[in-house]
Parts: C-alpha cells; sequence; structure tokens
C-alpha cells in the first residue's frame, strides 16, 4: 500500500513540475509592468537583478541594442531606441524563465535594469548577462 501512495506521490510531483515549466513557457508578458522608466542613481545588485547606471553614456543606446538584441533567445517586448527606452525579454536556455532588461537614456546617462519574473533569486544571471553586454560595449 506505501508503494502506491509513493508512487502517486512522484507522479503529483512530476505532474506539478510539468504544469509549472509550461506555464513559464507560455504566461504572457505584459508590457505595461515590465517596460516602464528606470529609477535609480547608483549602480546595485539584487537577489533578482541588477541595475547599472552609466554616467554619460546616453548615446551609446543604439550600439547596445545592437549587442542585445545579438543575443540568444532575446526578443524586444517594447520601446525602441528612437522612444529612448527599449525592453526585452531574454529567455533561460532550459526551462524559458523570462528575464525582463529595460535600457534607458536620461539626460546624458544610460540605465540598465536587468530582473527576474519567477522566484526569489536569479543566482547571478542578469547581473552577468549585463557584464557581458557592457564589456562588448567598451
Amino acid at each position: 500500500m506505501r508503494m502506491i501512495w509513493a508512487v502517486w506521490l512522484a507522479l503529483a510531483v512530476v505532474a506539478v513540475v510539468a504544469a509549472f515549466a509550461g506555464w513559464v513557457r507560455v504566461a504572457p508578458s505584459n508590457a505595461a509592468r515590465w517596460h516602464v522608466p528606470v529609477r535609480a542613481t547608483e549602480n546595485r545588485d539584487m537577489a533578482g537583478g541588477v541595475i547599472r547606471v552609466l554616467p554619460g553614456q546616453a548615446g551609446k543606446l543604439a550600439q547596445l541594442d545592437g549587442i542585445i538584441r545579438a543575443t540568444p533567445r532575446t526578443e524586444v517586448l517594447a520601446g525602441s531606441v528612437d522612444e529612448g527606452r527599449v525592453t526585452y525579454v531574454t529567455r533561460s536556455k532550459l526551462w524559458r524563465f523570462p528575464d525582463y532588461t529595460t535600457v534607458e537614456a536620461q539626460g546624458d546617462d544610460l540605465l540598465i535594469h536587468a530582473r527576474l519574473r519567477f522566484g526569489q533569486s536569479d543566482i547571478g544571471v542578469n547581473r552577468a548577462r549585463v557584464s557581458g553586454w557592457l564589456e562588448r560595449l567598451e
């Protein structure tokens, strides 16, 4: 009898994981929620993302846009270089978790806000991705 319950429990766990994986892949991205102004004056590392402020670099928005668009599994959610703000969705390779990155020219500065959608921690994925973009921007 215990063996039957163990099998049912294992099947239930597999079903929950599969349902979550399916939801992550098809959950709609609401541009109104993610494509918002970056509110920052200094660099910040967070458990679920990163903010970078690049003083005097607003003129590099188009160049950074090209670098980001060349990133695998990345697409524009909203905005444009001409508007001065672009929000991108980058999905992880295996699970397809969406991360949102907003890049914005504010005055003379270029601001970047990368953050996760699901969970509490991105284990440094957004920080590493943004750092890679900024290395290529130099």
